[in-house]
């Protein structure tokens, strides 16, 4: 017989099976930690352990190792199905059921047949009348099935059986996208399979020698190749069932599914339109083949693909919004969207790929671009000819002799100044529209620098400063008062200014607090911390003795209503909503008995690091 050719073949068949096991379990480790990873290094332990005990066997001719080895090679046969199964769930996308009842009541028999194997020689659950039968020079050995051997190969063979219908249910689902991988992993389980349920029927001139174990090695072969040809744990369902569960279909913006390499696993309707190609075109291509992503988009969890050819990509200066232009496919011209990187996780929070989001930002971004040119246009006139008004203002007044002339000139330096002084806080209202980075920020220094420059502008301004320095938190934990949050700071010094400024520029000259009506201002800071650490804030308050601001100032800010800035203050009282806005601050204005107006501005602390 040809057969004979190779002494002891079925002990070389079983112990390759083992090895090839080991082999690929040694390969697929370096991707533990993606869906199915897992439970597939289960699966390969549990056909090491069948193949590599039945082997063995076939050269132990003692009845007690022998009876050993026989047990070990249950429990293979055991854990091998209960693994697959697992492995079948996670892969498709459906961990969630791995950690159902009914899996965890899977997992119970697996433990109780575990126990029942080598406690056989108590109860004969497995197999009795056992007794050596060599045939082809091996050890083999003949005994009659106990009710629990075959109890365990029909479960055997219903959980592998249900994880081929998973895959192949995947298969079927999502077309070629992962044909080969599942194909190849389905069909691997079924000569081993067959083999087990003929051996446990005794079909087949020599029942008493067990095929499963050199059935492996082919099934070894095909998992090989899905897991180095196809790619198998680079992108698997687990992405698209994901994609499935956000519904991105319903969604107006386009977006795109990537799995863990990058390359496109879905496109919704709207993202076909954007980039003019249909999903069964994208599927499975690098996304740079369609859309050129901007430099660090997605950094936070991966690099992203690199670029393409079908836009290109800007920023705002200073700011973390990406945006990417496109030539809409639909003929609507070159359009701008927000790109948005995010991580695709299934039910077990195991990330499985990406969900990129393009936002149609075309009609903002002109807007912006609209307003930046009429501020700085704007910000430039103003700033010429208020120098020029103010400086014929000042000749004018140098020269004139008539008293009314005189007070007509100020009025005119006066005004320029203050056009001069609208012009700069435009110039706060385009930085604030900027994205930046928050930093840490010492709010005491910075008020004392705010007040130290609002005293070097009007000298004959009383202004006061209050820090309280004790009953905060401290820095070191002793008993000084740490003032450091981590804020945007050019958006909190845009606060505090215009705060301290509008209360010594609107002053009328007819305060209570000096005796002689002028210009007084005071500005308190106290740290006011809570239970909890994130519900600590600073209370900045500034008071002042001037005529008060128009209520429907107070309120059109408030309301986040238009109004026209019939007072001086308007444009100052909008930085301070917005630059509040940019810190998380909240700001409240109240009178101040018995003249003038108190503003109060609660800033959150931040921990620094």
């Amino acid at each position: 017989m040809a057969l004979d050719l190779v002494p002891a073949w079925p002990v070389v068949g079983s112990l390759a099976g083992g090895a090839g096991a080991l082999a690929l379990a040694w390969a697929v480790r370096e991707h533990r930690g993606r869906p199915g990873v897992d439970w597939f290094l289960g699966v390969f332990a549990a056909q090491a352990t069948w193949c590599l005990s039945y082997g063995i066997g076939l050269l132990v001719s003692d009845p007690t190792l022998r009876a050993a080895l026989e047990a070990t090679t249950w429990l293979g046969v055991i854990w091998t199905g209960i693994a697959f199964l697992g492995f079948a769930l996670e892969y498709t996308g459906r961990s969630d059921v791995v950690r159902s009842r009914l899996f965890g009541a899977i997992v119970g028999f697996g433990l109780l047949s575990s126990a029942l194997v080598p406690t056989n020689p108590l109860h004969g659950a497995f197999w009795t009348e056992f007794g050596r039968d060599p045939v082809f020079g091996v050890e083999t050995v003949s005994y009659a099935f106990g009710p629990w051997a075959y109890l365990t190969v029909a479960a055997e063979t219903v959980l592998v059986a249900s994880a081929v219908f998973l895959l192949v249910d995947t298969l079927l689902s999502y077309g070629p996208l992962y044909r080969r991988e599942s194909a190849a992993v389905a069909l691997s389980s079924l000569p081993p399979g067959f083999a087990l349920v003929a051996w446990a029927l005794q079909i087949g001139p020599v029942p008493q020698l067990q095929l499963a174990p050199l059935m492996f090695v082919p099934h070894v072969i095909m998992d090989a190749y899905a897991f180095d040809r196809a790619e198998m744990f680079d992108r698997n369902p687990t992405t698209s069932r994901a994609a499935e569960r956000t519904a991105i279909d319903d969604l107006r913006d386009p977006i795109v599914a990537l799995a863990l390499d990058r390359r496109v696993v879905r496109l919704n309707p709207a993202a076909e339109a954007v980039l003019g190609v249909d999903a069964e075109t994208a599927r499975d291509r690098p996304l740079a083949d369609f859309l050129d992503l901007p430099v660090g988009v997605g950094e936070e969890d991966a690099a992203e693909p690199d670029g393409g050819e079908s836009g290109d990509a800007d920023s705002d200066d200073g700011g973390s919004r990406e945006t990417v232009r496109i030539d809409a496919a639909d003929g609507a011209g070159r359009r701008t969207y927000a790109v948005s990187v995010s991580r695709l996780t299934d039910p077990n929070g195991t990330h499985v790929g990406y969900t990129v989001v393009l936002s149609d930002v075309t009609e903002r971004e002109r807007r912006r671009q609209q307003l930046e040119v009429l501020n700085r246009i704007l910000r430039h006139n103003l700033r010429n000819d208020a120098g020029v008004v103010h400086g014929y203002g000042e000749i004018l007044r140098d020269r004139l002799d008539d008293p009314e002339l005189v007070r007509m000139a100020d009025a005119v330096e006066r005004r320029a100044g203050a056009l001069a002084a609208l012009g700069e806080k435009a110039g706060t209202v385009e930085r604030l529209l900027a994205d930046r980075d928050p930093k840490p920020t010492d709010v005491r220094e910075l008020l004392e620098s705010v007040v130290a420059d609002a005293r070097g502008r009007d000298d004959a301004a009383t202004l006061e400063l209050d820090v309280g320095d004790e009953g905060g938190a401290a820095a070191d934990g002793g008993g000084e008062v740490d003032w450091t949050t981590r804020v945007r700071p050019d958006a909190l010094r845009a606060v505090v200014e215009n705060t301290v400024e509008n209360a010594v520029d609107h002053h009328d000259g007819e305060g209570v607090e000096r005796e002689d009506g002028g210009t007084w201002v005071r500005a308190s800071l106290r740290r006011e911390d809570a239970v909890r650490d994130d519900d600590a804030r600073f209370l900045l308050a500034v008071e002042d003795d001037g005529p008060g601001i128009p209520d429907h100032e107070v309120e059109a800010v408030e309301s986040g209503r238009e109004t026209a800035l019939e007072h001086g203050s308007g444009l100052g009282l909008w930085v301070v909503a917005w630059g509040a806005a940019a810190v998380g601050a909240d700001v409240e204005y109240a009178d101040r008995g018995p003249r003038g107006t108190r503003v109060t501005v609660s800033v959150p602390v931040v921990a620094a690091e």
